[in-house]
């Protein structure tokens, strides 16, 4: 019987392992699911895994937080032994954290055959760690499914052999197809908690953007003065939230900051919102395909076919082109996009397909 392991280390790989483990459930696949615990928050990693249908992971590393090399050294040590013992038929690792490099590495030097989902991703910027992960997955895993055909465009100038390389389309939308009426259930509460009605959706997470105090109270203001024009809703961590209250900055009316929120209230905001401001990667591919302008508070991103085809616009750190951005979308000049090719909610039934095929 083919027997396969998912590896997840962070809270967005939970949404691209959930529908292909579904999908290799349905098959009578026997599945192992190894939870590195490379970023874990015990609350919101029950809410995720009940919200979206996944088994408890039957391993569970423990790696926890640290430096780069510190933690991927800690997967490496600590998943090896299990590995050996479970001798998978495949290994199935996802997205482009620290966990989905070391992990590869593992398996590879044992015999291990090693699918990347989500491979081909791209941002041309080697100072983001995300980067190194992503070109050192592709170039050792054996399978590499890609979710947009520009990601088979990058492995192909890079030398990859094309029978490695399978265009299965995104398995971030396939689960959003798959709980988008779950979501949109929860729209009545939200709304009502917090009075909103068009508004203004942000998340922020990535060192460059909120570890800075400068930076950060920067942003703020300009998302206090997009406020006076559209109501802001801007769940953040607790570790931002520490940040803005040593600034001193005070919040000001409009402005509304949150806790981390589920996947599906997370969702149901999204497809809600006049304009979402952001800097992950994830998001930026489900407002595309919601219809949703995105504005991106980074200089570049892996994800160009949300540039070309979808609603996404690159804003970098120019608060006054966010500004301008969002008064464009108020006005009605927001930029409007199409859904790219086979981001239908069948990848994972594709990539699935891909192993049971494989030689």
């Amino acid at each position: 019987m083919m027997n396969i392991a998912h590896v997840v280390g962070a809270r967005p790989n939970f949404m691209k392992v959930a529908p292909v483990h579904a999908a290799a459930a349905a098959r009578g696949i026997s599945q192992t699911l190894i939870h590195t615990g490379q970023h874990y928050d015990e609350k919101m990693s029950e809410i995720f895994f009940d919200e979206l249908g996944l088994p408890r992971p039957d391993v569970n590393l423990n790696v926890g937080s640290g430096t780069h090399a510190v933690q991927t050294a800690e997967v490496m040590v600590r998943i090896e032994p299990v590995l050996r013992e479970l001798a998978p038929g495949w290994l199935l690792v996802y997205g482009d954290v620290n966990s989905t490099m070391a992990a590869t590495l593992v398996a590879v030097k044992l015999g291990i055959r090693v699918a990347h989902v989500e491979a081909g991703l791209r941002s041309g910027d080697r100072t983001m760690p995300e980067e190194i992960n992503r070109l050192v997955t592709d170039r050792v895993a054996d399978l590499l499914f890609t979710p947009s055909a520009d990601g088979d465009e990058n492995l192909l100038a890079e030398g990859v052999s094309a029978d490695r390389i399978r265009l299965a389309g995104n398995v971030m939308i396939d689960t959003l197809v798959a709980l988008q009426p779950k979501a949109r259930r929860r729209w009545p509460s939200l709304q009502e908690q917090w009075g909103l009605d068009r508004f203004a959706l942000v998340t922020l997470h990535r060192p460059s953007n909120v570890d800075d105090e400068r930076t950060l109270v920067a942003l703020l203001e300009t998302l206090a003065a997009i406020a006076r024009d559209l109501p802001v809703l801007f769940p953040i961590h607790p570790r931002t939230r520490d940040s803005i209250r040593r600034a001193g900055f005070e919040v000001p009316p409009g402005l509304t900051i949150v806790d981390p929120l589920g996947y599906l209230d997370f969702l149901a905001l999204q497809e809600r919102a006049t304009v979402v401001i952001t800097d992950s990667g994830g998001v930026q591919e489900e407002t595309t395909f919601l219809g949703v302008p995105c504005l991106t508070m980074r200089a570049n991103t892996e994800r160009p076919v949300t540039l070309t085809i979808g609603t996404n616009t690159l804003i970098g750190d120019d608060l006054a082109l966010l500004r301008a951005e969002v008064q464009a979308v108020i006005e009605g000049r927001g930029k409007r996009g199409a859904v790219p090719p086979l981001w239908d909610g069948h990848a994972a039934e594709r990539i699935i397909d891909a192993i049971l095929g494989s030689p």
